[in-house]
């Protein structure tokens, strides 16, 4: 009987602490604003895709439940409802956050490192990748002007000697070390 009443309240618990954390969704925050057209709300979705969390760095208003961005979206509904163009909502919050806000930050002297950078270093890449495979075709066909020997040259008789005395000794450290193993050659 006892057993029964252990195994009743232990089901009981676990139900109870199931429950809660799905009631845990619940306290999830959900944006519900209210707009007078379509357009309207798609508009606010589009700016909120396209705006940057200042304090996420590199999550956009709608992904970000950080504070400030919960302040950019409230301050973006507002500025679609008193019906600023996008440009205008863009050029108020560059204006407070600077380029930093847009994932499409302004051509400007200082951003043309962002803007130009990049393809200028793919195309001095390629343009490096096709220079070094064109001349590495004209070096294997000979016709680079850069002259490969192929002709071998005999060893000079001291040559010849220093190489025998080089072998001489690197045959008989073969044997010392298979004698000093236990090994027979």
């Amino acid at each position: 009987m006892i057993a029964y009443q252990i195994r009743k309240a232990t089901v009981k618990l676990a139900s109870l602490f199931i429950a809660c954390l799905f009631s845990m969704a619940s306290f999830a925050a959900i944006d519900v604003y209210d707009f007078d057209s379509v357009q309207q709300e798609a508009q606010y979705r589009g700016l909120i895709e396209e705006l940057r969390c200042p304090k996420c760095q590199n999550q956009n208003l709608a992904g970000s439940d950080a504070p400030i961005a919960q302040d950019l979206k409230q301050k973006t509904y507002d500025l679609i409802k008193d019906g600023r163009s996008d440009g205008e909502i863009r050029a108020y919050m560059q204006e407070r956050y600077g380029d930093f806000i847009s994932y499409k930050p302004p051509v400007r002297p200082s951003t043309w490192i962002l803007w130009f950078f990049p393809p200028l270093l793919l195309i001095v890449l390629l343009v490096g990748w096709f220079w070094q495979s064109k001349r590495r075709q004209l070096v294997a066909s000979g016709e680079s002007g850069v002259a490969v020997d192929n002709q071998v040259k005999a060893l000079s008789a001291a040559e010849k000697a220093e190489l025998d005395r080089l072998l001489s000794r690197a045959n008989n450290d073969d044997k010392d070390d298979t004698i000093s193993l236990g090994g027979k050659k």
